[in-house]
């Protein structure tokens, strides 16, 4: 174990730069920052190329010594420099960045998720928790989304990418490949066309997408899905919140 007390080390320097997409992708790393994420890591088989805590929560927490290829010793200030958190609970670790960009294998079955233009971190990364607790197959993330392994998505995806195939991609791409394997692909949207969610029973292989905050779904994937569903609303609100939209139309879709 090494121990580091001044945030003009290198290594401190490098973690620090890992809150940003482009030496993420330089050094095929990204960090995990709490207990719950770290622990998500382990139980999940994923290497642990470095632990790095306070001494304190590694004093507590030694069992996970035998997991990490290098553990380093440091100070609260240090932690608190590297992560994005207010309160940083005194642990990260930093693993592998799983290649998004990969060929999926092919056919594609089960329940996926598409995400079009979504780029508030906390709702693309909430969205990729619910799509693991609805039982999802996979996400994919649309060009001009928030990054899948920035900060605030992983801190908000609590481990989720544990248990999914996540993907970045082309979503043209990605509907044509589900709409040849004979399986629906969903939008969301209001109007005359749009089908009731209620009213849609997809089967085990399906896509649904998620349109952009403000703008909702780009028209060239609107025009290219199967059908486009919309949550019929008893009260005066205007919208629903994309991730709260997504929650419903995810567990109701997957039976």
């Amino acid at each position: 174990m090494e121990e580091l007390t001044s945030i003009h080390n290198q290594h401190v320097k490098d973690w620090k730069k890992l809150s940003t997409k482009k030496f993420r992708k330089q050094t095929g790393y990204y960090l995990l920052d709490g207990w719950h994420l770290v622990n998500e890591a382990v139980h999940a088989g994923v290497a642990i190329h470095q632990l790095i805590g306070t001494a304190d929560q590694l004093d507590e927490h030694r069992e996970l010594f035998d997991d990490a290829k290098a553990v380093y010793a440091v100070t609260p200030e240090i932690m608190k420099h590297i992560t994005d958190t207010v309160t940083p609970q005194g642990i990260a670790a930093v693993v592998d960045l799983p290649d998004a960009h990969r060929v999926p294998t092919q056919p594609l079955t089960g329940a996926w998720l598409f995400l079009d233009r979504v780029q508030d971190p906390g709702n693309v990364g909430t969205m990729v928790r619910t799509a693991d607790a609805a039982g999802f197959t996979g996400v994919v993330v649309g060009h001009r989304s928030a990054d899948l392994f920035g900060p605030k998505v992983v801190r908000s995806m609590q481990g989720s990418q544990f248990h999914l195939q996540l993907f970045e991609g082309d979503l043209t791409k990605w509907i044509a490949d589900f709409k040849e394997n004979g399986a629906p692909v969903y939008g969301t949207q209001l109007n005359p066309q749009a089908k009731n969610f209620r009213d849609v029973h997809p089967g085990k292989t399906f896509a649904l997408i998620m349109g952009n905050e403000g703008q909702g779904m780009s028209q060239e994937l609107l025009t290219a899905t199967s059908d486009n569903l919309y949550i019929p609303m008893r009260g005066e609100a205007e919208s629903l919140n994309v991730a709260i939209s997504a929650g419903i139309l995810m567990f109701q879709l997957n039976q």
